[in-house]
């Protein structure tokens, strides 16, 4: 999302005399670097309607009996914004209260509400994965459902799955689980049922291939960059955990600002129509990234459904009343370039979600804050440039007693990487000596940073629209003063002048690494860590060395949005243990603390691989920085081999593997069994054929062209200027309907462009693909002792990992690759639980650009499950051709 602050007159002049002289023509965007031969992006047309899912049918059935009554103009405003700042929320649609249908509010973001109070700020998406718990993931998408409802929204932006996590200096990874399609998928679906529980729009985002911060947005001068993927990268990948989101019922999905393909994705018919629509059989609404649209009816012909917050960037200046729907797509409609069809279609998607929720519920609240002020009373249309006032603001607290949940998150993310003799748990009596500027709220004010665009104290989320306020933050030094007897700060990243340690001494540095969104530029980092690149910021390296040679003990704690070179101190000897806490939200304090004096075991594992140096990953990777006035080319010519699948292809032993994780336990896996499901036959290498689409409800709602009255503008509407409307003054609706009545004028349609509805890909079906995909193909259970002689109880977390066989039909595979994950209660000394694990079809099957569908290359092959505590930890292996298990095993890498 592009993130500005509420705008003055002084604001929205600088922007306009920054964006006017490239204004008086899109031609510029022609100029592109030229897409790489074997990367297209292909036509698919029309876009496929909505409405053929029976979990689905009840919400269409209501939605289209509400179309059916609309005008034009009301179908068309609500599936746009009514402009940036332009309502209480950071987009608002437009409505048809005639029929009953009210404005809906759309709010960031993924970790919380975002610029309001009373709100809860959650742990972070990177440390949600971190837990590595399906139950947390879930009760934290209810706990932020319940406050998104509570705040009035009707849409949660939020969950993120893209970016992937491809570039590790990636400007938004920290938003999304990890940088592993499985991992992501797991929580973004779990995120999405427990948000949408509570009768709240999730919007699965950002779709596809924003991998990098950096040049991502059009505007007038230049494209955005161009994501560059190949078919079974995108399936395999990057598409992976939008199928886990579709099939777990997203309402929403947000297409992202780059290009794939030479195509922006707002606009990307394969993309939208092809895959997400008639592959994945997605029945909800496809809308914008914010100010990301760049035509009218290209788009609207791609499938887009949704443009948010109304006007654009890409051609046109936000805030001066300009929008490529709108009364523009009204134009359309009329003059016959936007069949009538797609337009019902997209009123229909939006007013099916809106009953999917249950948000025609006479309870559901509207929205009682603002996004841009903190004040009871405020303007109603802060962008307008007259606006009339009234209350914003009614501060109504949503927290209930979501802090436990928070609290939880946080501290089971908190990751373990050494420690070394057992030295953690430290006991409450230990003399500490606090370091860095990281271990306490910021003194100017926990929110005192727009959006934390600032990094001067503990870093508990990025920047950007993925932020959120701080209601309170407990900070690890407060939590250290009220626990520890005897504790001293020094409140500085460069290391000060101190006593002689003795050797009871403890010393805990404390440093961190930031990032966001491009919207703002910190430190020299412009979203992505272009500037910082892996390294600690403020000098945090420089720290932990020189109190490692300082102090005999010394324990770092890592605040992080992604992984650091810790080379030049992990292997001091002084440096007894390292503690990833990722990005912990409001509750920083005690979710440490009582992991560093043991109150509870850690248990979080990494979610991305932590690499000896930046060289070790694929050169494909890297940010793309060279400035240039055309469409930069980013090639993922890396294909299926990103993060650990990367490393364990080359050889290339990391510091610390993805998954890895230690505990105060001690943990083994022993007694695993594997099952075939479906009556223990062996699959077939195809899946069975797909069921057959039915004829969409959408389909029976009239195609005639409307009548031009049903565009104008009301009689004697006071307009406010800079809204975003969807009528006509007269004049314009008659001469726009006189060209659709005459039918003699036809837009210049895009190759291939067709309006017969297609069946439906073979490998496609109703929310998530074809159904026979998700099937279980193999159920394992493994039982998991705590074995550890000391008093410290814990909680496993079980990593499953499939294995493709030798003989695979030719088809290159990672060495191992996540499949499922469980993790255990907590278990005391010489307790034991089972945990179970599944696979479905699509797990153990490849994307075969071929046949353009799911296989099983080899269907009686030995697929070997490996089970462990790590990636680089598997101790126990189940092969699908025997169905024997054998434990105590050496791992594949």
């Amino acid at each position: 999302m592009f993130s500005l602050e509420s705008p003055s007159g002084l604001r929205l002049a600088l922007l306009s005399s920054l964006l006017l002289p490239s204004l008086a023509s899109a031609a510029v965007l022609d100029n592109r670097d030229p897409v790489p031969a074997g990367y297209a992006s292909l036509p698919y047309y029309p876009a496929p309607y909505g409405g053929w899912d029976d979990g689905w049918s009840d919400a269409y059935k209501k939605a289209v009996a509400l179309v059916s009554r609309m005008t034009v103009a009301e179908k068309v405003n609500i599936t746009a914004g009514t402009g940036m700042y332009m309502g209480r929320c950071v987009a608002n649609t437009g409505s048809a209260l005639r029929v009953g249908f009210p404005q809906l509010c759309l709010q960031d973001g993924p970790l919380g509400v975002r610029t309001t109070d009373n709100i809860t700020a959650f742990p972070a998406g990177i440390t949600t994965g971190a837990t590595w718990s399906k139950e947390l993931m879930y009760e934290r998408g209810v706990a932020m459902g319940q406050e998104f409802r509570g705040k009035g929204t009707n849409f949660y932006l939020g969950p993120s799955v893209g970016a992937l996590g491809r570039k590790p200096r990636g400007g938004r990874n920290w938003e999304g689980f990890g940088a592993d399609p499985v991992l992501q998928g797991v929580a973004g679906a779990e995120t999405i049922k427990g948000v949408q529980e509570q009768g709240v729009i999730a919007t699965l985002k950002h779709y596809i291939g924003n991998e990098q911060e950096v040049y991502r947005m059009y505007n007038p001068l230049q494209q955005a960059y161009s994501a560059n993927i190949d078919d079974r990268t995108l399936h395999e990948l990057y598409l992976w955990p939008f199928a886990e989101g579709v099939k777990a019922g997203t309402g929403a999905i947000m297409t992202s600002y780059n290009a794939v393909n030479g195509s922006a994705c707002s606009q990307n018919a394969y993309l939208i129509n092809g895959l997400l629509k008639d592959e994945l059989g997605f029945q909800g609404i496809v809308m914008t990234d914010w100010l990301a649209q760049i035509s009218g009816v290209a788009s609207a012909l791609s499938g887009l459904d949704m443009s948010m917050p109304g006007d654009t960037f890409g051609n046109g200046i936000p805030l001066l009343g300009y929008s490529d729907w709108m009364y523009e797509l009204t134009r359309s409609v009329l003059n016959g370039s936007v069949p009538v069809d797609r337009l019902n279609d997209m009123a229909t998607r939006v007013v099916a979600a809106w009953y999917k929720m249950g948000q025609d519920a006479a309870d559901y609240p509207t929205p009682n804050f603002s996004a841009y002020t903190t004040d009871r009373v405020g303007l109603l249309y802060p962008g307008a440039l007259i606006s009339p006032s009234g209350v914003v603001n009614e501060y109504v607290n949503v927290q209930a007693d979501h802090k436990t949940v928070a609290k939880q998150v946080a501290q089971e993310a908190i990751t373990l990487l050494k420690n070394q003799g057992n030295f953690l748990p430290i006991k409450t009596s230990a003399p500490l000596f606090v370091f860095g500027t990281d271990a306490q709220a910021d003194a100017q004010g926990i929110n005192s940073c727009t959006d934390k665009s600032c990094n001067r104290a503990l870093l508990g989320m990025g920047w950007g629209s993925g932020s959120a306020n701080y209601p309170y933050l407990d900070d690890p030094i407060s939590s250290l003063k009220r626990k520890a007897a005897n504790v001293t700060y020094y409140n500085t990243d460069t290391f000060p002048k101190v006593a002689a340690a003795k050797a009871t001494d403890v010393a805990v540095v404390f440093i961190n690494s930031d990032a966001g969104e491009n919207s703002y530029t910190v430190e020299g980092n412009h979203g992505d860590r272009d500037a910082s690149g892996l390294a600690a910021w403020h000098g945090g390296d420089a720290l932990v060395q020189k109190a490692a040679a300082a102090y005999s003990n010394v324990v770092v704690v890592v605040h992080t949005v992604g992984p650091i070179i810790m080379e030049s101190w992990i292997d001091l000897p002084s440096v007894k243990a390292v503690l990833v806490a990722h990005l912990p939200g409001q509750e920083a304090g005690d979710s440490l603390t009582e992991v560093l004096f043991g109150e509870v075991s850690p248990s979080g594992h990494l979610p991305y691989s932590i690499p000896v140096s930046e060289d070790d990953y694929p050169a494909s990777v890297a940010i793309k920085s060279t400035p240039t006035l055309s469409q930069i080319q980013d090639t993922y010519s890396e294909g299926l081999y990103i993060d650990y699948r990367h490393l364990n292809q080359a050889g290339v032993k990391p510091r610390f593997a993805f998954g890895h994780g230690l505990s105060y336990a001690s943990f083994a896996f022993a007694n695993a069994s594997i099952a075939r499901a479906a009556g223990g036959a062996t699959l077939s290498s195809v899946p069975p054929a797909r069921p057959s689409k039915v004829t969409p409800a959408v389909a029976s709602i009239g195609t005639a062209l409307p009548p031009a009255a049903d565009a104008y503008y009301p009689s004697g509407f006071d307009r406010i200027w800079r809204y975003l409307y969807s009528w006509l003054d007269k004049g314009e609706a008659d001469a726009a309907h006189a060209i659709g009545a005459a039918g003699t004028s036809k837009y210049p349609y895009p190759t291939g462009y067709s309006t017969t509805q297609k069946p439906g890909p073979p490998a496609g079906g109703a929310s998530g693909g074809n159904p026979a995909l998700w099937d279980v193909a193999y159920t394992l259970t493994v039982t998991v002792k705590n074995t550890g002689t000391t008093a410290a109880a814990g909680k496993a977390v079980a990593q499953a990992y499939v294995q493709f066989p030798a003989d695979n039909g030719g088809f290159d595979t990672p060495v191992i690759q996540l499949r499922d994950f469980a993790k255990s209660d907590t278990l005391a000394p010489g307790e034991s639980a089972t945990l179970q694990l599944q696979l479905t079809r699509r797990d153990i099957s490849v994307w075969d650009t071929t046949t353009q569908n799911w296989i099983i290359p080899s269907p009686a092959g030995k697929y070997s499950i490996w089970i462990g505590q790590a990636s680089d930890d598997l101790t126990v292996a189940c092969y699908t051709d025997t169905l024997d298990c054998d434990d105590g095993v050496q791992g594949p890498v």
